[in-house]
């Protein structure tokens, strides 16, 4: 960039910066300052610490150790007692990573594809349906795996019906 810069004062910044294959704007960009970051300003109506453990200690407690921040929020209103709002409880949990998916989850086996072995002709059969252009006609057949011979054919002629013919090859 610094060539650039240079080069620029002499010649013009766009041709320079079309001499040196550099984009205008990253040219630009690099001449403004960034700014410092910063520390983000904290509320003043943040909790403090000690609110924070209190709000804790409460959703933590045996008596409510099984229950939603909402249930928990609804039970102290109920009683006259308010902490925060359920939401404010759900970001103290989340901030100690106390919050996960409370409901069961299923766990799915890894599915093992099945392997079919034929070591021989006639062990392993596989069949093949073809709709017949025209009509309610099916044509099946059962076909070896090892030798890929055609050992019977069938005709279905209605949809209701099973194996009509049989035509053994």
């Amino acid at each position: 960039m610094q060539s650039a810069e240079e080069l620029g004062e002499s010649i013009g910044v766009q041709a320079a910066c079309a001499a040196l294959i550099v984009p205008r704007s990253s040219l630009y960009r690099a001449r403004t300052k960034r700014p410092e970051r910063t520390i983000p300003k904290i509320s003043p109506r943040a909790f403090s610490q000690a609110e924070k453990i209190k709000v804790r200690q409460e959703l933590n407690s045996e008596r409510f150790q099984d229950r939603s921040p909402r249930e928990v929020y609804a039970t102290l209103m109920d009683e006259g007692c308010y902490l925060c709002s359920w939401r404010s409880m759900y970001r103290v949990l989340d901030e100690n990573h106390e919050v996960r998916e409370r409901r069961n989850q299923l766990r799915h086996p890894n599915y093992v594809k099945p392997e079919l072995l034929a070591t021989a002709p006639n062990q392993l059969w596989s069949w093949d349906i073809t709709k017949l252009l025209g009509g309610l006609d099916d044509r099946s057949a059962r076909i070896c795996c090892l030798s890929r011979r055609i050992n019977s054919r069938d005709l279905c002629t209605t949809r209701d019906s099973t194996r009509s013919t049989h035509h053994p090859c």
